[in-house]
């Protein structure tokens, strides 16, 4: 914007004058200036009038929250998830430690992929009420089978 303030040929000479300036930029900005980053080089206002709006007393109940995370588990083979403001832990086991992750979140639904491999890691329903997904298995090392004295 400062750019293009400065490219003007006749330079404002007071506040209306700039705040002038400043519609008629907000305006090429957002209603013909292409941009390339969006798709079909559409312009910023064409993008948002596209997508779905919120709204009071919308039904949010068909809304699903989708996302991709990148991450790296700890030396223990956690993981952490934030979801509607609040932080849970997300074990994937030793056997897992430090590789990087990624987490594919759809609303409770969570696949964990190591981001090497492609390898499925863990997959649950994340429960909102508890801050530790737990693994499903007891905790600590495998107990070692004893020999069958036979």
């Amino acid at each position: 914007m400062k750019n293009w303030l400065a490219a003007q040929p006749q330079q404002p000479a007071g506040l209306d004058e700039l705040q002038t300036l400043i519609d008629t930029f907000v305006g090429i900005y957002n209603h013909t200036r292409p941009h390339r980053s969006l798709p079909h080089r559409a312009t910023p206002a064409t993008a948002y009038q596209a997508r779905p709006k919120a709204g009071p007393g919308a039904d949010r109940s068909t809304d699903t929250h989708y996302r991709v995370l990148h991450d790296i588990a700890d030396s223990a083979g956690k993981l952490t998830l934030r979801r509607a403001g609040r932080l849970h832990h997300v074990p994937i086991g030793t056997e897992h430690a430090r590789p990087s992750v990624l987490k594919l979140v759809d609303d409770l639904h969570i696949r964990i992929i190591n981001a090497a491999t492609g390898e499925l890691l863990r997959e649950l329903t994340l429960d909102p009420t508890r801050n530790y997904q737990p693994l499903g298995r007891p905790p600590g090392p495998p107990k070692k089978q004893k020999p069958d004295p036979r």
